[in-house]
């Protein structure tokens, strides 16, 4: 498996790749603008064109500011291309010059570890999951914009509220979740005796074995997959009344509900294609446009390849794909993990107001939508009013990741998030329990004891 680089991330190498601009750094902006625009919109509706959003005394950007913004590298085209135009409309507006780098999901939170360690690093950072409870103290607080947004858009979602906001405090302003769900082959589950997908855990297993034997089987990565394997790992735990704290933040993950969930994990891992045990978060959709595996867990981003690309074989792919909830297991509801991505802006910034401008001007209506619609909805909405999005209906393909924030756990589920939860998934405890019970590595009982004690070194500091 692929190992964290939380560990062998260094203060220097931060500095070195963080420093100056590098191939994977755009800079968007105007020299010499040191006067920007502001505007005032209105309490309610829809923000004029010239505007922009900011609150009377609130959020006016820092004479001759710039910014410098760390996101996750893209998955799909249209978000980077549509993010890029959305930072370039910001700056036409402000005259702030902003740079945007861009990094694997492996690499932005170790990156955002070191920048909140040394004091020192990009103005914003996007990063995954909790991150914004592991250093809460070093982040900004962003109260502001998120009370602004949220009573313009129908309110957070209860999983936007759990990741950004710390002890009543909002230290982070939610950009969304990609949605995890199930993309499968439509043919390769009508050969296998299937009409639609299943919606229980004995139909999983059982279109999972039918696959095996007509040659598309399944494929889910069991690697260290920031999205995928968290992702899959957390719902069939979960799915079967498995966590891994209870409410009051006890580490319960050695329990009679794991130990069932990591025995069907061994028979669903016997129709998997070989390799998976190293798969990160690129393998199952390369596998899957491929034509090699018939069904795994993913966001939008294969459907989006297959559907814009060039190539003939992959845009027949496009109209062979489907998309469903994760079945329902045991405990009788959904159990899902999205990747949710906290937008931090760190105190250390000399720009905290310029930053606070960026980020409720890229979460406004008239950019969050067009940008939310290029990229085909990898990225759902954390504010309910932008449910609505047509994109949601206009391809019935998309609708089942429209309510992903919604129907999601949060980490750390059942307990509160924090640097526990937050260590436990960055050291990927749960799919390493997975893994090594599904793969036969350790019986389901010691692979459950060896996550039981992995878990309590973090929640017992």
């Amino acid at each position: 498996m692929a190992k964290s680089g939380m560990s062998t991330f260094s203060r220097r190498e931060f500095l070195k790749t963080t420093a100056g601009v590098t191939a994977s750094g755009t800079w968007i902006g105007t020299a010499g603008c040191d006067k920007p625009t502001t505007g005032t919109p209105a309490a309610t509706g829809s923000p004029t064109a010239s505007s922009l959003p900011i609150v009377p005394g609130q959020w006016v950007p820092e004479k001759n500011a710039s910014l410098r913004v760390l996101r996750w590298k893209r998955f799909v085209a249209g978000d980077e291309e549509m993010w890029t135009a959305n930072t370039k409309k910001f700056t036409e507006k402000t005259g702030i010059q902003v740079r945007v780098d861009q990094e694997g999901w492996e690499d932005v939170r170790p990156k955002a570890a070191v920048a909140a360690s040394v004091g020192g690093g990009p103005d914003i950072i996007i990063s995954t999951s909790e991150d914004a409870h592991q250093y809460p103290d070093k982040l900004v607080d962003v109260s502001d914009i998120c009370e602004y947004l949220g009573g313009k858009y129908g309110g957070w979602y209860d999983a936007a509220v759990a990741y950004c906001k710390h002890k009543g405090t909002w230290v982070a302003v939610p950009m969304g979740c990609a949605g995890g769900k199930i993309c499968y082959r439509r043919s390769a589950a009508n050969a296998a005796g299937f009409d639609t997908f299943p919606k229980d855990l004995p139909g999983l297993l059982k279109l999972a074995q039918a696959l095996k034997v007509k040659k598309m089987p399944p494929g889910f990565a069991l690697g260290h997959a920031t999205g995928d394997a968290n992702g899959w790992c957390h719902w069939l735990v979960w799915a079967h009344g498995g966590k891994m704290v209870d409410a009051n933040g006890n580490v319960v993950i050695n329990s009679p509900e794991t130990l069932a969930a990591l025995e069907y994990a061994k028979e669903f891992y016997e129709t998997f294609i070989p390799g998976t045990l190293s798969w990160l978060d690129s393998n199952n959709n390369k596998a899957f446009l491929d034509g090699q595996i018939g069904v795994t867990l993913n966001g939008i981003s294969i459907y989006y390849a297959a559907k814009n690309s060039t190539d003939a074989k992959l845009r027949q792919i496009a109209t062979d794909v489907g998309h469903a909830d994760m079945p329902i297991g045991p405990v009788g509801k959904p159990t899902e993990l999205s990747l949710v991505f906290p937008m931090m802006i760190f105190k250390y910034s000399k720009y905290p107001s310029a930053a606070k401008a960026y980020l409720s001007f890229m979460m406004e209506q008239d950019q969050y939508l067009p940008w939310q619609k290029n990229a085909l909805g990898y990225v759902t909405q954390p504010l309910k009013a932008y449910e609505t999005n047509p994109i949601w209906t206009e391809d019935p393909n998309y609708t089942p990741y429209r309510d992903a924030m919604q129907v999601m756990l949060p980490n750390g589920y059942a307990g509160e998030m924090g640097y526990a939860s937050a260590r436990v998934m960055a050291d990927f405890v749960m799919v390493d329990m997975v893994a090594e019970a599904a793969s036969g590595a350790k019986t389901p009982k010691e692979a459950a004891e060896r996550a039981q004690k992995r878990a309590e070194r973090y929640y017992k500091v």
